[in-house]
């Protein structure tokens, strides 16, 4: 099984091949028979995962084992904290409403390197960047987010998928995942578990795992503790008495 890391430059296609002749992934991961798990914009730059292991691809962009995927987002404007506390709680998207997500306002600018087309830039409006995890997958949904709350999206890049992050890796690199991390990520997601039932990884690679409380035992309707079970008629008759006439009534 192969698993493989790669920074998707801006404007390329997260796939290998495109009948109209735009940039893609091939064009920097020369390994054959692996595929993107979920997908990344066209015009969105960061981490892609790959792999041929099918099983652990269905699960990781599964919505319901809820992967969580870290964004730095270069907005237009300077978010209000009840701007971010909107995202936080969710908002409504085209596509539905957002489930509640993680929103830092960050201090500083993060250390990216030059895009290859500069973001559209206007001298009288400032920028900020602003970290944002979720764990859906919704078209789009991150620049929609931001765009509900009134602050459009300039540039955004995925930094971290699960524990596994950007670190060195410069746009068109990639790189093999380690047994380790391979170990990391099916542990956090195995087919064994439900998705309640799921470690949540750190960047460390740490597991914090929640067991789901038991759900309680429903009794069927009508039956009574310790009582005696309700006959049916004579053993191994599989039938019921005519109504009206009891069980324990003999012929005459």
């Amino acid at each position: 099984m192969r698993y493989v890391l790669v920074n998707k430059p801006f404007e390329v296609l997260t796939q290998f091949t495109d009948e109209n002749g735009r940039t893609t992934l091939k064009e920097f991961v020369p390994v054959p028979g692996i595929y993107p798990v979920g997908r990344l914009d066209f015009d969105s730059e960061g981490l892609v995962l790959l792999t041929d292991d099918k099983p652990l691809q269905h699960r990781l962009a599964d919505p319901r084992f809820k992967v969580p995927k870290t964004y730095l987002v270069q907005v237009e404007g300077e978010p209000t904290e009840e701007a971010l506390e909107k995202l936080r709680r969710g908002v409504q998207i085209k596509d539905g409403f957002t489930t509640p997500a993680q929103v830092e306002l960050l201090a500083e600018v993060p250390a990216l390197w030059e895009r290859s087309k500069p973001i559209r830039f206007r001298a009288n409006i400032p920028t900020s960047w602003v970290s944002i995890t979720i764990s859906q997958g919704m078209n789009r949904q991150v620049r929609k987010m931001t765009a509900a709350v009134g602050f459009p999206t300039l540039r955004l890049v995925r930094s971290q998928i699960a524990h596994l992050g950007l670190e060195n890796l410069a746009p068109g690199q990639w790189r093999e995942l380690t047994a380790e991390e391979v170990k990391k990520l099916k542990a956090a997601f195995s087919a064994t578990k439900q998705p309640d039932q799921r470690p949540v990884l750190t960047k460390k690679g740490d597991a914090n795992v929640t067991s789901p409380e038991k759900p309680a035992t429903r009794k069927p309707v009508g039956s009574r503790p310790g009582g005696p079970k309700p006959s049916g008629g004579p053993a191994g008759s599989g039938s019921r008495p005519p109504r009206g006439e009891s069980s324990s009534r003999r012929p005459r």
